[in-house]
């Protein structure tokens, strides 16, 4: 039974990766008359289809999908842009009465799109310091700094990731408010519903796996060479993607294919488990569980009621 004769309002698929939301957004878009809006932020990449699991036009079902393959590889990510992007989005398809369906598995960007979230300006002298200082202190020590400063940022971002860590501490710096006081309240700025797809862990740790074995015989390496030609590595966001990385270190020799792979799996899990704790923090998120052996129908079923319910 189809029920886009309910109020459009903003649907919003999230969880881990392999949680199986792509495939639960298109179902849903389809019943309610609506679209998908991309929230996974590496899927924003042209090219990067394989390692992003991105659905082919085929397994989107002739459901129209947006902030697909806007940005090159070379592009710096931008949650700001992404706000922009998504809002502009949304509220044409609500205003043509079309239901946004937002689906993916990044937290931040998720709040973006829905959530009350102002983006602290940058200062490019402030920047290019802290950049220099990463260079030659290396993401640890700066880590460490961040810690002292605002030690939940410290903890929410990895000490590897010196891009996230630079600018954790410029927003700190040109602000004078730890870099946490920026995110999003628990207040969203459409009427929105948030549908949380939960896999048991041993059963989404056997998805994972399964998942990269696939990527690699599907030609992972071979995307991942076509895109090193165009700039991959020399891409501040798209070169640290899950995949990307292992396949990028592949194919310059510094480790075979069942260590890329192995890594990856690895990697991924870690990830996993760091987007379900993202996600748990909110509490306006309904959680339904999807395993093996469960009804994709019944997971439909239930995520209308929440709909219908404006849960």
């Amino acid at each position: 039974m189809r029920t886009s004769s309910l109020t459009p309002r903003v649907i919003a698929v999230v969880g881990a990766t392999a949680a199986g939301k792509s495939d639960l957004g298109v179902a849903l878009a389809q019943q309610l008359g609506g679209e998908v809006v991309n929230t996974d932020s590496m899927q924003l990449y042209r090219g990067m289809d394989i390692g992003t699991a991105k659905l082919t036009v085929e397994e989107r079902q002739g459901v129209p999908h947006h902030l697909l393959d806007v940005w090159d590889v070379t592009v710096a990510a931008s949650v700001a842009e992404y706000q922009r992007m998504a809002r502009e989005v949304i509220d044409v398809l609500l205003a043509q009465g079309r239901t946004p369906v937002l689906v993916g598995g990044s937290g931040l960007y998720v709040r973006a799109a829905i959530d009350e979230l102002d983006f602290p300006g940058t200062d490019p002298e402030v920047r290019a310091r802290l950049e220099r200082e990463l260079e030659a202190e290396g993401p640890v020590e700066l880590h460490r700094r961040l810690a002292e400063v605002d030690p939940p940022a410290a903890q929410a971002i990895l000490a590897s990731n010196g891009r996230r860590i630079v600018r954790a501490l410029e927003v700190v710096e040109i602000t004078g408010r730890p870099f946490t006081a920026n995110l999003p309240s628990h207040q969203s700025v459409y009427d929105a519903v948030q549908i949380g797809v939960q896999v048991p862990r041993p059963e989404l740790d056997r998805r994972i796996t399964v998942r990269v074995d696939r990527m690699w015989e599907a030609g992972l390496v071979k995307e991942v060479e076509g895109l090193a030609a165009v700039g991959l590595r020399e891409g501040r966001t798209a070169a640290r993607a899950l995949g990307y990385q292992q396949a990028l270190a592949q194919l310059a020799g510094e480790c075979g294919e069942q260590e890329a792979r192995d890594e990856t799996v690895r990697a991924t899990k870690r990830f996993a488990r760091r987007q379900e704790s993202w996600f748990r923090r909110d509490p306006r998120v309904n959680w339904l569980t999807h395993g093996d052996g469960s009804d994709p129908a019944e997971l439909l079923r239930c995520s209308l009621e929440l709909v219908a319910a404006g849960s």
